[in-house]
């Protein structure tokens, strides 16, 4: 997989300048027949990739401002391990009252998606009940003490229905914000879970009150400690998992 996979956007697609944020992809601004776009070279697979560009138009077509597919020439959504996406305008998120626009935004994205399909090789919180892999999750690198603090966290999540979640909404740096509209942007942790993942924003931005909380809260921090593992971010968030 190499940058020369973009030519099948045209002759006129050509790289700018690389962005940061991301660790498993190269990520670059593109120009496009001269539009503004974003390029993301990895290492998925085409399953894994063809899940997330389908979700992407999905929202898109539905009023959600995500960083949809631009097709290459033939059609295609992506090729040899690059997608091109719109690029989206605006900031990060900063007071209570932006986080409370992700919220409803997060809130339209689990409606809109309620009983979506697992993403290719992916599981969500509560089938690591009982599995111990899902793409990026290895819980036998884990402690023993650990994984049951992760597992008790979301064993609260148990029989909840399921939708698409972005995966990690509560970083800054994956929301654009104008004064009319919320983006949410890399979806490379997007999978089928249990909504509460999400909504452990920020300001408390969900509205989340009492159990409610401290159960998207748990959840959400065992389910980064488990994916991070093991950097001083997973550590740090490990340590906000109550022991059991």
């Amino acid at each position: 997989m190499s940058w020369d996979a973009l030519s099948a956007w045209g002759d006129n697609a050509t790289r700018i300048e690389r962005l940061t944020g991301g660790v498993a992809n190269d990520v670059w601004s593109l120009s496009i027949d001269g539009q503004l776009a974003v390029g993301r070279l990895g290492k998925r697979s085409d399953a894994d990739l063809a899940w997330e560009a389908n979700l992407l138009q999905y929202l898109e077509h539905h009023g959600l401002a995500v960083p949809a597919p631009v097709p290459a020439k033939d059609g295609r959504l992506f090729a040899g391990g690059l997608t091109v996406m719109k690029y989206m305008e605006g900031g990060p998120p900063q007071t209570h009252a932006d986080w409370t626009r992700v919220a409803a935004t997060l809130r339209q994205l689990h409606r809109l998606t309620a009983g979506w399909p697992q993403r290719p090789g992916w599981r969500g919180s509560t089938d690591l009940l009982k599995a111990d892999t899902g793409t990026r999750i290895d819980l036998t690198a884990m402690p023993a003490e650990a994984v049951a603090r992760c597992r008790a966290a979301w064993a609260r999540l148990a029989g909840r229905k399921t939708c698409a979640v972005h995966g990690n909404p509560n970083s800054p740096a994956n929301v654009r914000i104008t004064a009319d509209r919320v983006a949410l942007i890399d979806w490379d942790e997007a999978h089928v879970d249990v909504p509460d993942l999400d909504l452990a924003l920020p300001f408390n931005g969900a509205g989340l009150e009492g159990i409610s909380r401290d159960t998207a809260e748990q959840a959400a921090a065992a389910w980064e400690a488990a994916v991070c593992w093991k950097d001083d971010y997973a550590e740090k968030r490990l340590a906000e998992v109550r022991p059991i």
